[in-house]
């Protein structure tokens, strides 16, 4: 049986976005063997070729945004490296984070790469108290915020997170057992609860201002929605 086609956003002569399912990787690598990549699976939706111009980890869902010429895609390169492109996220994380936030923390690619500057904007949407123990504590604390990042490092919202001691939950690499279990055993939840909400840029080749946006699926929105998050699954967040 052939896999389900990918949800298109938009799509023109020059782009195409997707919304990308959690799980996912975007391309091939030696990590990523036995399934088929967001990469090469859109190459035979469309029959033809196609370049991705940023990338998203495989637990994150949400705007993909790919160029379908090589000049396009040079061009988004340009605009993502001169922070032209704003990229908008949600994220569930542990704890009640500050309302907002401005993080600003040097990154590393790999522990022997020098640290490279890292910026993210963070917003409170909501806040929730679950009546279940976790450790010392009686009731176990989230929040669920919109993170904005300047920069495009690796891992930088999961990093940056963590670093402010509130990561995302479903993180398995720099978030907290504790609460990926919690999360798993009460609600099902199996993934890192961080969505790609939204993508806006000028487009490269007609000046036209895009806002391309991916609602959170089924399964996540629900869960919002069981937190008492629903009105953050549309594009004007209130807070909780």
């Amino acid at each position: 049986m052939s896999a389900a086609p990918l949800s298109i956003l938009h799509q023109d002569q020059w782009l195409v976005a997707i919304d990308k399912p959690a799980g996912m990787a975007v391309h091939r690598s030696q990590q990523v063997r036995d399934h088929a990549p967001a990469l090469q699976r859109l190459r035979n939706q469309l029959d033809r070729w196609v370049y991705p111009v940023h990338r998203l980890d495989r637990g994150t869902s949400g705007v993909l945004l790919f160029a379908l010429d090589p000049a396009t895609a040079r061009t988004l390169g340009h605009s993502l490296a001169q922070r032209e492109v704003t990229k908008r996220y949600l994220a569930v994380t542990r704890g009640h984070t500050p309302p907002t936030a401005e993080i600003d923390w040097p990154l590393r690619e790999t522990p022997d790469t020098p640290a490279r500057d890292a910026q993210t904007s963070l917003r409170r949407l909501g806040t929730v108290e679950l009546p279940i123990a976790v450790g010392r504590y009686r009731q176990a604390r989230y929040s669920l915020v919109e993170l904005v990042p300047h920069s495009g490092r690796l891992h930088q919202l999961r990093k940056h997170m963590a670093h402010l001691r509130h990561p995302i939950v479903g993180d398995v690499r720099h978030g907290e057992g504790r609460h990926n279990r919690l999360f798993r055993e009460h609600f099902g939840v199996h993934r890192m609860l961080l969505h790609a909400r939204a993508i806006e840029l000028t487009h490269p080749v007609t000046d036209e201002r895009l806002e391309i946006e991916a609602p959170p699926d089924s399964a996540l929105g629900a869960l919002l929605g069981t937190l008492g998050w629903s009105r953050a699954t549309g594009s004007a967040a209130a807070e909780g």
